[in-house]
């Protein structure tokens, strides 16, 4: 208990030394910008996919609060109705290129939470990005399929090999666990590559783990507030929608940071143990 105190300590002093809360919003901003783009690139796929469109509106809500989903929800029946090549397109290469400089934003936080400056290329480092941004996207397809195609998935498996009742809830908790396992290994990816050092992958995990964790947490949590405690429409209007999303997205980047954080004060405590070949004594 002792030692996890004084680490705690530690990543607080950290996180106020590397202003952790300016580096979550500066994510935060061009997550917003990389959002929409994303966005219609999942919606432009899902007409090929023959969705109900009041169906992908329900799995929006669930996924973020009610007053954000309320911002997309005018255009999301018209997107998944209709099929168009060009949207796609579009959506394909708005989503690298605005979802890239979201992750550039992000290394360079895992620069300053690993004290280095960066190195490489503005093509390598771009490349790194775009690369990150595909493993990404990847995670959110995989967090967005699962929830919204488990039950369908099932259906098929139980029409053909009927499966007991408990099989269902048990699905339902696997599907779930696997959506958040894929989150952690792609976290884990972009904690490895992110910042210009090197170091063991054991020891980007606890920072996956631990964002991922808290990112969940954060997104259930502020969805519950803002479902029953916080009215933003009646006092901000139409802006209440946004003014949330910036929110989630600035608690999603802070929680990426704490993420980065931790690995880095691993990393530094492990770097001193080998030197030493003494466990590093954590102070304030």
């Amino acid at each position: 208990m002792k030692h996890l105190f004084s680490f705690g300590k530690k990543l607080g002093k950290e996180m106020k030394d590397d202003r952790a809360t300016g580096l979550a919003a500066e994510q935060s901003y061009y997550y917003m910008l990389a959002l929409f783009p994303m966005l219609i690139l999942l919606l432009s796929i899902v007409p090929y996919l023959n969705i109900d469109p009041q169906k992908a509106i329900k799995v929006m809500g669930t996924l973020m609060p009610s007053e954000t989903t309320s911002i997309f929800k005018d255009n999301v029946v018209k997107i998944v109705s209709e099929r168009n090549g060009g949207l796609l397109t579009f959506g394909i290469l708005g989503t690298l290129w605005s979802a890239s400089n979201g992750i550039n934003a992000f290394i360079h936080s895992m620069n300053i939470a690993f004290d280095v400056n960066e190195t490489r290329s503005f093509i390598k480092q771009r490349l790194i990005s775009i690369l990150l941004t595909l493993g990404l996207i990847v995670a959110f397809v995989v967090a967005l399929v699962l929830p919204v195609f488990g039950n369908v998935l099932y259906d098929i498996i139980d029409s053909i090999l009927p499966l007991p009742a408990e099989m269902e809830i048990l699905f339902k908790v696997l599907r779930w666990i696997v959506a958040i396992c894929v989150m952690i290994v792609v976290l884990a990816f972009l904690y490895k590559m992110a910042p210009n050092k090197h170091y063991p992958f054991k020891q980007v995990l606890p920072g996956a783990i631990t964002a991922t964790v808290v990112w969940q947490l954060i997104s259930l949590g502020f969805s519950f507030y803002v479902s029953n405690f916080g009215n933003y429409s009646s006092t901000y209007g139409s802006l209440g929608g946004v003014i949330v999303l910036m929110l989630w997205l600035y608690l999603t980047g802070l929680a990426l940071v704490l993420g980065g954080e931790i690995n880095a004060i691993l990393h530094r405590g492990s770097t001193i143990k080998i030197k030493t070949g003494k466990n590093p004594t954590v102070t304030g």
